[in-house]
């Protein structure tokens, strides 16, 4: 059916229209079946979806194709021929799909923007920056090491990097973190923290929804009761505004940065350094850093799961999972991200953060160090 040329309007809608006259022929000789395997109606809507796309496809103009003016002439009475019905007019394919156009590459940087904020939030960064005032200062027994030199290093590069207010503005930009303002031009991405809430909640949800199904069923003929198209329509905002904001200097600024956090964590990992702390890892350097000269209470394992986790969400969005209609595959590909969104959701609720992006009226600024303890007495 779909190997037939089709010139018009009208033979195309001749040819969909018996695709559909199709599908309803294989429904109702299925029905028996359909009743005991109700996974067999995928089959048969997603052949004559196959069908449908290769009927569109066969549309496109291929290389070395005359080009014509899609029957215009025809249509206005200025060739040698008129159209007689509106349907006479050369068939023309579909503009591309809007959700289609996703550049990998930008979605990736801003994959690990987000890992790099969350790092900054830490205060892997700060502590850094405390043990160089430590450093300086001879407040800490640390001299000529491999940390020492390090410090020192880490100190004389700052001119060739990003500022601090300059990884704020665009923090702002794309997620619409800290309260710095953003770069000239541009607007704070409010929606980021809703939508992203929004879509690892949905993901969460389906899958729960999928083993109380499980457990419901006993000889799989019934499908999951969790909606694949809520899930993708979530999944579709938060790409769709992720794709807004992926543009101009953050991929750049996304590989210098990842630079200056690979520079921190040598530093904290130093052993001299931690030898001063009685540390076994950088992370514990960080902490006591932190905690003993900064007066912050760390939240480490909350910001670091984010970090990993909101970092794998938005990669696996770059790809064309969502975009999948099989509900086999979609469930097999979204199982890839479903712990990690459980585990964004769980260290957002435990920061607070879940709830003051889906509260009302509520401040949605995020901002990098946790609230200052009041003073009592």
């Amino acid at each position: 059916m779909t190997d037939e040329r089709i010139d018009t309007i009208g033979e195309l809608n001749g040819v969909l229209g018996r695709l559909q006259q199709l599908r309803s022929l294989m429904v109702s000789d299925a029905r028996d079946e359909l009743t005991e395997k109700p996974g067999q109606a995928e089959l048969i809507n997603q052949y004559i979806a196959e069908a449908e796309r290769a009927v569109m496809d066969a549309l496109k103009p291929k290389a070395g194709d005359p080009k014509t003016d899609g029957g215009l002439a025809d249509m206005i009475g200025l060739g040698d021929t008129i159209a007689g019905v509106p349907g006479a007019a050369a068939s023309s394919p579909l503009v591309p799909d809007y959700d289609d156009q996703v550049s990998r590459e930008r979605n990736s940087a801003i994959a690990d923007l987000y890992y790099l904020y969350q790092m900054e939030a830490v205060g892997t960064f700060r502590s850094v920056q405390k043990l160089q005032q430590l450093f300086k200062s001879g407040e800490v027994r640390l001299s000529d090491g491999p940390g020492a030199m390090a410090l020192f290093q880490f100190d004389r590069k700052r001119v060739l990097r990003y500022t601090l207010s300059d990884r704020r503005a665009a923090y702002r930009k794309v997620f619409g973190y800290t309260d710095t303002t953003p770069p000239d031009g541009a607007l704070p991405n409010d929606a980021f923290h809703v939508l992203m809430t929004n879509f690892c909640r949905h993901v969460s949800a389906f899958f729960q929804d999928k083993r109380v199904s499980e457990v419901v069923k006993s000889d799989n003929t019934r499908e999951n009761f969790g909606s694949m198209s809520v899930v993708r329509r979530a999944g579709l905002d938060l790409r769709h505004n992720l794709k807004q904001v992926s543009y101009g200097h953050i991929a750049v600024l996304r590989s210098e940065v990842m630079v200056l956090l690979r520079d921190a964590f040598d530093i904290l990992n130093s052993d001299d350094i931690k030898r001063i702390f009685g540390a076994t890892t950088g992370w514990e350097v960080m902490e006591d850093v932190l905690k003993q000269h900064l007066r912050e209470q760390p939240l480490t394992s909350q910001r670091h799961r984010m970090a990993v986790t909101g970092r794998d969400t938005i990669r696996w969005l770059g790809e064309d999972y969502i975009l999948t209609d099989v509900r086999t595959d979609f469930e097999a590909l979204l199982e890839a991200i479903v712990d990690g969104c459980d585990d964004w959701l769980t260290s957002a609720e435990s920061l607070g953060l879940r709830k003051r992006a889906m509260g009302s009226g509520g401040a949605r600024v995020i901002d990098f160090r946790p609230a200052k303890k009041r003073r009592t007495g």
